[in-house]
């Protein structure tokens, strides 16, 4: 874990506030752009991570363009950030199919029937890809795992036969969640088995994230080596589409203790929400580090009598609002500051104002010239203006 946020001033800072790290975000795209260079692979920011706009000047020089997962997330790539648009929709609307394409590079229909219906409708300007589904499971987490019995996303080798891929240019492949470099290789070798014939008629595949391809222990140079085999062995155009990665170790949630309480444990009460501002916190679920503390995993009857073990949760009446439990240094306090660690990707992109908490503010930061500056705040109407 990067040590970077140890020298955060949070003195200025309103609460509750997301910090993005700009230069660990250029460091993580830099490092991207040498992994595409070596292979010979171009490199898409997926915008269903992260998609703050206010960096895209960073990473231009970098990345190749962006992959959106709806109709929105393609014009925010289109119009805000530079570079290709790849644009995948599980489940497209006719009259969206004309607005689209005017965004997308490349349109990724996710089943035969959407392929069927919506291809007449795109203009030969757009390139036409299609979703495959290796069932292949990586992911031990079913909620993110497309590749899980009676998924809906993507088309099992099963149901392609020789026609099916007329007129499509590429194949889009996305199976992986906070993976390292052996499931992407498992992952690729299941594609290649299973979707041989269909890779023989396409010029381009993506991909997909879903790897930590910017964590320092991850094996560059065998990623690099598999990918060039792979693109010797078929002759097709690559795409990666990272998310997590470009941001990795690049985000912070910075939050206030409203509330300190005993119930057969200590707790305390945030002002950042698990539900509002980290979703992922409850949909995984996993417990986020926090600078200052140790997570505790499964709390004894003796950490239960301990001040120092607090059970921190947001400010909804949710009952699962509960972030993780943590062994401090010494007991906290009310007013006292927190900051939660790697709270840049599934975070803004996701928060809501689920019982009018508000969202937090938004902060760039460089940790390595120490300039920080707040470029957005939210107010009541954001949250009113959404409800009706």
């Amino acid at each position: 874990m990067s040590d970077a946020f140890l020298r955060l001033d949070t003195s200025d800072l309103p609460s509750p506030c997301y910090v993005i790290d700009t230069a660990r975000i250029e460091a993580n795209v830099r490092a991207l752009r040498a992994m595409g260079n070596a292979a010979d692979a171009k490199v898409l920011l997926a915008l269903k991570a992260f998609s703050n706009y206010a960096v895209a000047d960073l990473i231009e020089p970098f990345l190749d363009g962006t992959a959106a997962s709806g109709l929105w997330e393609a014009r925010l790539g289109k119009t805000r950030f530079p570079g290709e648009v790849h644009a995948y929709v599980p489940g497209l609307k006719v009259d969206h199919v004309a607005e689209i394409q005017t965004y997308a590079d490349h349109l990724i229909f996710n089943s035969l029937s959407q392929l069927k219906r919506f291809q007449s409708y795109v203009s030969s300007d757009t390139g036409i890809g299609l979703r495959i589904n290796p069932r292949h499971r990586e992911t031990a987490i079913a909620t993110y795992d497309p590749c899980v019995p009676w998924s809906r996303l993507g088309v099992p080798a099963s149901q392609l036969d020789g026609d099916d891929l007329n007129g499509v240019d590429g194949l889009h492949v996305h199976a992986l969640s906070d993976s390292g470099y052996d499931a992407f290789d498992r992952l690729l070798t299941a594609t290649e088995d299973r979707f041989s014939d269909a890779l023989k008629q396409v010029e381009w595949i993506n991909l997909g994230g879903g790897q930590l391809l910017t964590e320092d222990a991850y094996p560059t140079q065998k990623l690099v080596d598999r990918l060039v085999a792979f693109k010797q062995r078929w002759g097709l155009d690559l795409y990666l589409e990272p998310g997590t990665a470009v941001v990795f170790e690049a985000g912070a949630l910075v939050c206030e203790v409203l509330d300190i309480g005993w119930n057969d444990g200590h707790f305390a009460i945030l002002d950042a929400s698990a539900t509002c501002h980290m979703p992922d916190v409850i949909e995984a679920p996993y417990t986020p580090e926090i600078h200052g503390a140790d997570i505790v995993d499964d709390p004894s009857e003796e950490d239960a009598k301990d001040p120092r073990v607090v059970r921190l949760g947001g400010p909804t009446c949710l009952a699962g609002d509960t972030i993780g439990t943590y062994r401090f240094t010494a007991p906290p306090e009310v007013g006292q500051t927190l900051i939660i660690r790697d709270q840049a990707y599934y975070t803004m992109v996701k928060s809501t104002t689920f019982n009018g908490t508000p969202l937090p503010a938004i902060t760039l930061w460089d940790s390595v010239a120490g300039t920080l500056k707040v470029i957005k705040t939210f107010g009541y109407d954001d949250f009113e203006g959404r409800l009706v």
